[in-house]
């Protein structure tokens, strides 16, 4: 299993902890992370192509998973072609950051957190279900 989790370009580097303990919660049940903002770099003129590598990866995975404390237009856009293909879609952020509206009504999952620890705690719950529904 692949879990294709969005977040930020922009805020990639402060959201380090954060991407850490989803990493962990994942390996917990053995589903293999993948961040494209680590795995692609493209320039301004590469839109197309940019949007195309995106949706061939989410193709691959089982799930997707949203970290939208920074709010970015590409993350919206990932979240809405994953839940058009049916993939289940796992929204966070953190409790003072922004809602996104557009996100969290697209999604099957919400975790809204106050740490790291928080954000382990409530992840894990959802995929401990995510995994029983699976088998």
């Amino acid at each position: 299993m692949q879990a294709y989790i969005a977040i930020s370009y922009n805020k990639r580097k402060q959201l380090q902890p954060e991407l850490d303990a989803i990493k962990e919660v994942l390996k917990q049940y053995s589903i293999i992370p993948f961040v494209f903002v680590d795995n692609y770099n493209f320039d301004a003129k590469q839109e197309k192509e940019m949007m195309q590598s995106a949706f061939a990866e989410i193709d691959k995975c089982d799930l997707l998973i949203a970290e939208v404390s920074d709010k970015a237009i590409g993350i919206g856009i990932e979240v809405g072609y994953a839940k058009a293909k049916k993939i289940v879609v796992i929204y966070l952020r953190h409790r003072t950051a922004e809602h996104s509206t557009t996100v969290s009504g697209t999604s099957d999952h919400t975790v809204i957190y106050a740490d790291t620890n928080d954000l382990h705690k409530q992840l894990n719950e959802i995929l401990k279900l995510f995994i029983t529904l699976l088998t």
